[in-house]
């Protein structure tokens, strides 16, 4: 499974949308700052993910949430 999932930091000024194989983890390395584009907004809480048995749909779902009306959809509906 492939996970598109959307990070709000605890402040709730900022997202992040990525996508994993291993959710916890990932969520585990953005939280102690392994990621370099997460590490200053942190800590962060999953806001939402969405599961994909096809990579290419995940791919293309998480490229999507990072356009202007992608994000547009997530904060409305997300």
């Amino acid at each position: 499974m492939k996970y598109v999932y959307i990070l709000e930091s605890l402040d709730s000024l900022h997202f992040y949308v990525g996508m994993t194989d291993d959710l916890r983890a990932r969520l585990a390395k953005h939280n102690a700052g392994e990621v370099p584009h997460t590490s200053k907004f942190g800590p962060w809480r999953l806001r939402t993910y969405i599961a994909f048995s096809d990579e290419k749909q995940a791919v293309g779902f998480e490229r999507y949430l990072k356009s202007a009306s992608g994000r547009a959809f997530a904060k409305k509906r997300l």
